[in-house]
């Protein structure tokens, strides 16, 4: 199973799925705005509040931890909201002098990295959407230290009309390892199936753990029933597109105790829902307390459950004189994750348009598609986009202005270096996302250069890969494909469903012809009935996509993020961000 390493996303990865990621696969923006500019961008640097290093050893090598900092974008635009410039990272090393000693990485992260005396520097370019690893601390207690010595390492950003707000992490030589269990699910899935979920959790540590925090994050299509009095809640904004998570972050009381096991006094409930396709399920375990909380709430907004309170209780008898590991010294082992497959279909329908207009003039026409659903469609390992919008432009008609995610391609499909003058077939990717309820509308404007009655060009929903294009989870292949007709005598151009339109967006649909309509030339060189012109071309909008849940625009990469879940503000810290840096580099719209 490929880790989550941000939504991916989140974010879109690196190690696990904490670093929401799940990453917007984004478009980078190009140079960085001028200093003083209104939209000068600002960077969150963050990484684990606080990290437990193993006991210098009285003989071989000492064990290393790991402390993963990463860099947030606010941003929630993955076509425009990247930053394309450089940046500098700089780690202030002299409070944890005669406590730990630093390395760095160099696999994690394309930064590049010198540790210099009490300074360390990392150069790297690039900050897309979302949340994404910047840089891997390996840090070893030093030669000399005692149990309990603790220091703290600030870091600071740097770029070119851009700031970063600052992030301070503290080291402590000795404490707690939690360490969570792998639970033994099953994952094929039908429709409304429920499993227990009985967490369990061991402290592998030199110290004992005064509460523990422990967090939930599910996908979608999953449900955990029961909301607990002592767990906090927060849903991904369905108004923003995303992964669509729910994070619990539940605070459990007690002292639980250095090389004790533990388990739920009675286990969680997981359904899969009726919308359940490709599914997540991830549980984490830290030991509470009000850095940690906030860490993991990463300014997402959480209420409270009011059903019972949510205990551990000892699973096996204390194991005295455990090894001693330190506290979290490998936050890597505090998560576990599941993935789900549940047999269910997603209805995607392709809707159309009609316009009209006489030689010359410009029309406007919506086309794209919507998820009947009942499921949401989510590729979120892989990070790849879920679907394609294909579009072949009338005979006799020409487009001025198409949405960003739409590029050109050759009448047969293939790839093609002009993206300046007309194309004449178009393909739109989705994201790595989409929802039940979803509708991809797609703005276009066309020239009509030569005026033909009834002149149509397919709209068709399909699988990205062009020698492969049906849907897998779609049952009915019938209405993946509609019709954008113009100067029609009639009808309508949408495949099926509830909406859809004519040229302004205002007309009602019925059921396409089985095939492109055969246009006439108009004899008198002017349109049909009904005209819906604009005077002239212009930009047809940023995206397209809209409405219906949300859901069309992805997060991005999943990624253990020390510094807890992000779950909201950063698509639950989950995200792909091979995947973004793969897109971003031109590989999808």
């Amino acid at each position: 199973m490929t880790p989550f390493s941000p939504r991916a996303a989140l974010r879109r990865a690196a190690g696990s799925l904490a670093a929401a990621g799940l990453l917007a696969a984004a478009t980078l923006a190009g140079a960085a705005a001028p200093a003083g500019a209104a939209d000068v961008p600002v960077f969150a640097l963050g990484g684990p509040a606080e990290t437990g290093l193993n006991p210098y050893p009285e003989s071989g090598e000492p064990q290393h931890s790991t402390v993963g900092i990463t860099v947030n974008n606010p941003s929630q635009d993955e076509e425009n909201g990247g930053y394309g410039g450089d940046f500098t990272l700089t780690f202030d090393l002299s409070d944890i002098d005669g406590v730990a000693e630093v390395a760095f990485d160099g696999e994690s992260s394309s930064a590049e990295c010198e540790v210099t005396g009490a300074k360390a520097v990392c150069r790297d370019w690039g900050i897309w959407p979302g949340s994404q690893p910047a840089a891997d601390l390996r840090v070893t207690a030093a030669e000399g230290s005692r149990a309990g010595a603790t220091g703290t390492i600030r870091v600071t950003g740097e770029a070119e009309g851009a700031t970063f707000t600052p992030f301070t992490t503290r080291l402590t030589v000795g404490g707690t390892d939690l360490v969570m269990q792998r639970l033994p699910f099953d994952q094929e899935l039908n429709p409304g199936d429920e499993q227990q979920a009985p967490i369990t959790f061991s402290n592998r540590g030199s110290r004992d753990a005064d509460g523990v925090l422990l967090t939930l994050m599910y996908t979608r299509g999953l449900d955990i029933p029961q909301r607990y009095a002592n767990c906090e809640y927060t849903e991904d904004d369905p108004d923003v597109p995303g992964i669509g998570w729910t994070t619990a972050l539940c605070s459990v009381e007690g002292a639980f105790e250095a090389g004790a096991t533990y388990t739920l006094a009675t286990p969680l409930t997981i359904e899969a829902t009726t919308r359940a396709y490709y599914d997540t399920f991830v549980y984490r375990i830290h030991e509470d307390g009000a850095a940690q909380r906030t860490a993991q709430r990463a300014g997402a907004p959480f209420a409270r459950g009011a059903g019972p309170v949510l205990k551990a209780v000892p699973a096996k008898a204390s194991q005295q004189g455990a090894t001693a590991r330190g506290s979290d010294l490998n936050p890597q082992d505090n998560q576990q994750e599941a993935d789900f497959r549940t047999k269910n279909t997603a209805d995607f329908v392709a809707y159309g348009d009609e316009a009209s207009g006489a030689a010359g003039t410009t029309v406007k026409a919506d086309i794209g598609f919507r998820n009947e659903g009942p499921a949401w469609i989510g590729h979120l390992r892989s990070g790849e986009d879920v679907a394609t919008v294909d579009f072949t432009v009338p005979q006799g008609a020409s487009v001025t202005a198409k949405p960003d995610r739409c590029r050109g391609v050759t009448a047969d499909g293939k790839y093609r270096e002009d993206q300046e003058s007309p194309a004449p077939r178009y393909v739109c990717d989705t994201s790595m996302t989409v929802w039940d309820g979803a509708d991809l509308g797609l703005p276009f404007e066309l020239r009509i250069d030569k005026a033909l009655i009834g002149a149509g060009g397919e709209v068709t929903v399909r699988n990205t890969w062009l020698q492969n294009p049906a849907l897998p989870f779609d049952p009915k292949p019938a209405n993946n494909t509609a019709f954008l007709v113009l100067n029609g005598e009639g009808g309508g151009s949408d495949s099926g469903g509830s909406t859809g339109g004519s040229g302004d967006g205002s007309g009602e649909p019925s059921t396409p012809p089985t095939s492109a309509p055969d246009p006439e030339e108009s004899p008198s060189g002017t349109s049909g009935p009904s005209a819906s012109t604009t005077s002239g071309g212009g930009s047809a909008g940023t995206t397209g996509g809209s409405g219906g849940g949300g859901g069309l625009a992805s997060t991005g990469s999943i990624a253990l993020i020390a510094s807890g879940t992000a779950a909201a503000a950063l698509a639950a810290g989950l995200v792909l961000f091979t995947a973004a840096r793969r897109r971003a580099g031109g590989r999808h719209a």
